[in-house]
């Protein structure tokens, strides 16, 4: 267990561990949830943007929240 720190900005570092051990790189999302009183962090599993960096094309968050939507709209016309 390692000790970060919050800034004024609310903001924190992974510590690199944690970051080699999920494999989290720079353009990668992660999911935050509270149970009880802990935070849990994870690394958002298929994410779209990490793909960009194999195909060599960009897509912005707006593209991925298309795509997202598009995705919830198909199963709820069922």
């Amino acid at each position: 267990m390692e000790e970060v720190e919050v800034t004024r900005n609310y903001q924190t570092a992974i510590p690199y561990e944690a970051r080699r051990k999920l494999g989290i790189e720079v353009v990668d999302k992660l999911i935050v949830t509270v149970e009880g009183d802990k935070m849990i962090i994870q690394k958002k599993k298929g994410d779209i943007a990490s793909l960009n960096l194999t195909l060599g094309k960009k897509i912005t968050d707006e593209e991925i929240d298309n795509i997202n939507e598009a995705g919830e709209n198909v199963g709820s016309n069922s």
